[in-house]
C-alpha cells in the first residue's frame, strides 16, 4: 500500500541666550521624531524563505529520513523510518495518497524519471529494492547491502550509487545487479557524484574522514581528515567554484574545501543536528536543515566567505528535506514528536 511636531512656536519671553537653546530642543526633538518616523516606515529584511503549506503525515510514527520527488506526476516521497514505510505525497493536492510497505527502516530513496522507478534503501538489512512508477510491489531488489543509506543516481549511465557498511555499492538501475563495490574506512553516509562521474566525495564520520574515491578505478585517491570536528553527515557540491561544503555536529559547522588543491578554506558556525545541505547556486545560497529546530540561510559572498543571514524555525528532530530548484521550493521532514502530526513543510524561496 501503499507551514510632526506640530506644535505652535511661542512668543518669545527669554533672553537671546535661552532663545537659542530652545531652537536646540526643539531641533533635536524634530529630528528625534522625524528619526523615528524614517526607522516606523522602514520594511523589515525580507524574509526567502515562506511557509506554503503543511502537509500532515497521520499515523506516521519515529524518525523520517530522506525524500525524493517525481517532478511530472507532483509526487514527494518520504522515507519513513520509525514507521517502515515510505509515504507517497500528492504535492498537488496536498494530502498523502499511499504508502510502500513494509520496508526494512527506509533511509535513502531516489526517483529516476527517466525510468519511473523509485528506488529505495533498507538500513535494518533490507537491501535496495527499485519500485516501478513508486508503487508497489517492488520489481528488483539487491539483497546483501546491509545498513543501506544515501542513494545516489546518474541516469545517463543506468547506474545507482548506495552506501552501505563499510562501503559504496554501483548499482545497475534495470536489474539492480550489482557492478561494482567499493571499501570505506567506515559507514558512509552524505556523498556527492560530481558531473562528470569521475569522483565521488564522501563522508565518512566514523573515520573523521572525506573519501574521495576514483569511480574508474575504484580505488580511494584522498583522504581529507576534519580536524577539529566530528559528525560530518551532510554535504554539497559546488563544482563552478572547485568547492565542497560539509556540515558537522560537533562542533556545529559548515566546512569548505577547495577540491582542486584537497585543502580546507574556509569554515562558519551553523546551526545543530545538521543532516541535509543544499546548494542553491541560483541564489547563491545554502539551506543546512537542522534537528535542533531550524533551517539555516548562509550566503556565499565568494567561494572562500560565507555568512548566515536568515534562520527559520520549524521543530526539534526536523533535519531532513530536499530542495527542488526548478520550483524554488525547499521541503523539510518534520516528525511526530509530543503529540504533534508528523508532516512535510512546503518552504517557498523568493
Amino acid at each position: 500500500m501503499y507551514s510632526t511636531l506640530g506644535r505652535a512656536r511661542p512668543r518669545r519671553t527669554t533672553a537671546p541666550a535661552a532663545h537659542a537653546c530652545w531652537n536646540g530642543q526643539v531641533a533635536l526633538a524634530a529630528g528625534a521624531l522625524l528619526t523615528a518616523a524614517l526607522l516606523a516606515v522602514q520594511p523589515a529584511a525580507a524574509q526567502s524563505l515562506l511557509l506554503g503549506q503543511k502537509i500532515e503525515l497521520s499515523e506516521v510514527q519515529g524518525r523520517l529520513d530522506h525524500l525524493a520527488i517525481d517532478i511530472e506526476g507532483g509526487r514527494l516521497f518520504v522515507a519513513a523510518l520509525g514507521a517502515d514505510s515510505v509515504e507517497v505525497v500528492d504535492l498537488r493536492a496536498g494530502k498523502r495518497i499511499a504508502r510502500l510497505q513494509p520496508l526494512h527502516e527506509p533511509q535513502g530513496v531516489v526517483y529516476s524519471p527517466e525510468s519511473r522507478r523509485l528506488f529505495v534503501a533498507n538500513g535494518a538489512g533490507g537491501g535496495v529494492q527499485a519500485f516501478a512508477d513508486g508503487k508497489a510491489p517492488a520489481v528488483a531488489s539487491a539483497d546483501g547491502l546491509d545498513d543501506a543509506d544515501n542513494l545516489r543516481i546518474r541516469s545517463s549511465e543506468s547506474q545507482l550509487f548506495a552506501g552501505y557498511a563499510h562501503a559504496l555499492a554501483v548499482l545497475d538501475t534495470n536489474t539492480l545487479q550489482v557492478i561494482k563495490q567499493i571499501e570505506l574506512p567506515g559507514h558512509p553516509e552524505g556523498f556527492a557524484v560530481d558531473s562528470a562521474g569521475r569522483l565521488i566525495y564522501v563522508n565518512v564520520p566514523s573515520a573523521k574522514q572525506i573519501v574521495v574515491v576514483d569511480r574508474q578505478s575504484g580505488h580511494i585517491s584522498a583522504t581529507w581528515d576534519i580536524a577539529g570536528a566530528s559528525g560530518n553527515f551532510p554535504m554539497t557540491l559546488d563544482e563552478p567554484n572547485h568547492r565542497l561544503l560539509v556540515a558537522t555536529r560537533r562542533p556545529p559547522a559548515l566546512l569548505v574545501w577547495d577540491t582542486a588543491i584537497g585543502k580546507r578554506v574556509a569554515e562558519l558556525p551553523v546551526c545543530g543536528d545538521a543532516d541535509d545541505l543544499f546548494l542553491d547556486s541560483q541564489r547563491h545560497q545554502l539551506y543546512a536543515i537542522c534537528g535542533g529546530g531550524m533551517v539555516q540561510v548562509i550566503r556565499q559572498r565568494d567561494a572562500d566567505h560565507y555568512e548566515v543571514v536568515e534562520r527559520v524555525a520549524t521543530a526539534p528532530g526536523a533535519r531532513t528535506g530536499l530542495f527542488v530548484p526548478s520550483s524554488s521550493t525547499l521541503y523539510v521532514a518534520v516528525p511526530s514528536r509530543a503529540g504533534a502530526v508528523a508532516e512535510i513543510r512546503v518552504l517557498r524561496i523568493r
